[in-house]
């Protein structure tokens, strides 16, 4: 079986001015300007098969968004090959713009002041989805989403977690074969980021849907995601599983607690290596295998009054890795 999405030696370079500060400088790039080039995309090659969930990761500026942007035909690439389901994403063909779909965390596709329902019946309109077929799909993902109730609210006085959650049926309406996914739970609280996630899960379990995600939050990825595609000044430089990435580079995790009153951080140091420290709040760093017996411990001996254990952010993961490389 063909790969859904193949790229091969992708290239996307940007000029960018450079101009000298004052009027001087403002006159001089009148006559001569002065060009650096941004490579965000340097020679990236992957292919992704049908029905996987990948993560796209990499820190800020690595070429991730760009990539995305690249593969649903908003950027024209500078050099390189990119197929995504037999298409040339660039050429823009309509029938390409109807089996994929863009969600940016940080992008808005609804009207602001007009209720969700309406720029779903504009969407319909747009990607010539069947009346029944629509219907349809809105109850399905609205019953999933838990929004039934909202979708004739004003999009403008909705919480971010009912806008996102509108802001995916926009985006799934016409029933896409693959998804990129850019930051889709950025902002939102822990509670709400596992309901987006259970949602995609059981998305792509569903309906096979080829998957790209860029997230921050390292449970998107470790949740969603079995292998990751790493990119760092716009070159692949990891293409694998997660789970090598995890136990190599975030050996430890995050006891983060809250206390009912002050405790000195030499106490706190007994426990582990002490992240942070407030008269009433502190984060220690534990070996990942024995979380549970330290957590126990500073239960048993500390007067805690609320404890969370936390994994790494994953652009600490990423660092270290860089940092080992």
């Amino acid at each position: 079986m063909d790969p859904i999405i193949e790229v091969k030696n992708l290239k996307k370079y940007y000029k960018q001015h450079k101009k000298e500060p004052g009027l001087k400088g403002s006159i001089k790039a009148l006559f001569k300007r002065k060009y650096k080039t941004i490579k965000a995309v340097d020679d990236v090659s992957f292919t992704i098969d049908k029905g996987e969930m990948v993560g796209f990761i990499g820190p800020n500026g690595a070429g991730k968004t760009t990539t995305l942007k690249v593969l649903s035909g908003l950027l024209y690439p500078t050099a390189g090959e990119a197929k995504v389901l037999g298409y040339i994403p660039h050429k823009r063909q309509p029938e390409y713009q109807k089996q994929f779909s863009l969600v940016m965390g940080q992008k808005n596709q609804l009207w602001w002041d007009l209720p969700a329902i309406e720029s779903f019946i504009l969407n319909k309109e747009i990607y010539e989805v069947p009346n029944e077929q629509y219907k349809k799909t809105v109850a399905e993902l609205s019953e999933l989403l838990d929004v039934k109730d909202v979708l004739k609210v004003q999009v403008r006085k909705l919480s971010l977690g009912q806008r996102m959650k509108c802001e995916l049926i926009a985006a799934l309406l016409h029933s896409p074969k693959v998804l990129f996914l850019d930051e889709p739970t950025i902002g939102l609280d822990v509670v709400m980021q596992k309901k987006i996630r259970e949602f995609f899960k059981e998305y792509n379990k569903k309906f096979e849907t080829t998957v790209i995600l860029t997230s921050h939050y390292m449970d998107d990825v470790k949740e969603l995601c079995k292998r990751i595609i790493m990119i760092n000044k716009g070159i692949v430089v990891y293409d694998g599983s997660l789970e090598k990435i995890i136990q190599k580079y975030a050996a430890n995790k995050y006891i983060k607690m809250v206390f009912l009153k002050e405790v000195a951080k030499t106490d706190i140091a007994k426990f582990g290596k002490v992240v942070e420290h407030e008269p009433l709040k502190a984060t220690i760093s534990v070996e990942r295998k024995e979380t549970p017996h330290v957590a126990s411990e500073v239960l048993r001996n500390l007067p805690v009054d609320d404890l969370d254990i936390a994994e790494p952010e994953l652009d600490d993961i990423i660092r270290k890795l860089f940092e080992n490389k």
